[in-house]
């Protein structure tokens, strides 16, 4: 008899993709395996007017697919990474991190500026703490605005003119073929991405040997370091995922570069720190602990 997985979705377009993408993978690898798919719709999806940081953005597009697994209706479910708390639920575990698209965040704006050349005072739309901080820190004469929706709607309210721009994860863009909607890729140096940013997380239950020895098939190993390293480096500061934090890490022989950054919501302060091992979540807590003795603490508190 054939294997069989089922596999936990949100209903936006771009959680059915990454979904499907890491079926297809697997099916590459295991060509005779079943998967079937279940929608679950989550409370990030149902809360679409109030900011994230409002509605307490930890767990918030996670905790039903969570209860579906641990309830044994399905065997996995995909998430982005960037999305998923940095303290694994009880029962519970990554069991698989495939490999990451391009974890930059773009600009999109339909008359084609770039950061550097949107007008003074123009209105910038990020539902993220970390976004706002960083592009108020690089440009604070721009005004910042929060906006919700699956990608397609943030798209839909920049072409209206709700927003002259909007800063969103590039992979969302790329993974829906939406690539001509971007003026441009910001750098690392102008917005440092969230830990994880541009990575799926495949979540399956820990004591599930039978998901876990399948997914496994489909691990990016060097992936894996750097966003266990960035995700570290996040949970020694608090681990929120709408704290104003960005980390990226790079993996290459075994040698792990880990850049941080802790922004004040207002972009006055910013701390980046960085450093190099080879121990994912040892470097991402001495990371933390850089940050920290540079008054990261203070800044996340104010």
């Amino acid at each position: 008899m054939a294997d069989r997985l089922i596999f936990a979705t949100r209903p936006s377009r771009l959680a059915r993709w990454q979904t499907g993408y890491v079926i297809s993978l697997l099916q590459q690898a295991v060509p005779d395996l079943i998967c079937e798919e279940i929608v679950i719709t989550t409370t990030g999806d149902k809360e679409l007017e109030k900011p994230l940081p409002e509605i307490g953005g930890k767990g918030l597009f996670t905790q039903e697919l969570e209860q579906a697994l641990l309830s044994g209706q399905v065997d996995a479910a995909v998430h982005s990474l960037k999305d998923l708390p940095v303290e694994d639920t009880v029962g519970l575990i990554v069991g698989a991190i495939p490999l990451r698209e391009d974890p930059r965040d773009v600009l999109v704006s339909p008359e084609g500026f770039s950061f550097d050349t949107l007008p003074v005072g123009a209105l910038v739309g990020t539902s993220s703490l970390r976004r706002q901080a960083q592009v108020l820190h690089h440009r604070p004469d721009l005004r910042v605005k929060p906006i919700r929706g699956n990608v397609e709607t943030r798209l839909r309210k920049v072409e209206e003119g709700q927003y002259q721009a909007a800063v969103m994860a590039g992979a969302g863009l790329v993974r829906l073929g939406l690539e001509d909607h971007i003026s441009c890729w910001l750098t690392l140096s102008q917005v440092l991405p969230a830990p994880g940013q541009g990575a799926l997380g495949v979540q399956c239950r820990e004591n599930d040997a039978f998901t876990q020895r399948l997914i496994s098939i489909i691990i990016d190993h060097n992936t894996t370091s750097s966003v266990v390293a960035e995700r570290a480096f996040l949970l020694a500061l608090g681990g929120g995922c709408s704290i104003p934090v960005g980390a990226y890490a790079e993996t290459r022989s075994g040698m792990i570069e880990l850049q941080g950054l802790v922004a004040a919501t207002d972009g006055k302060r910013v701390i980046r720190v960085s450093s190099r091992g080879s121990v994912p979540r040892a470097l991402g807590k001495e990371l933390a602990g850089k940050a920290l003795a540079q008054g990261a603490g203070e800044v996340l508190g104010g």
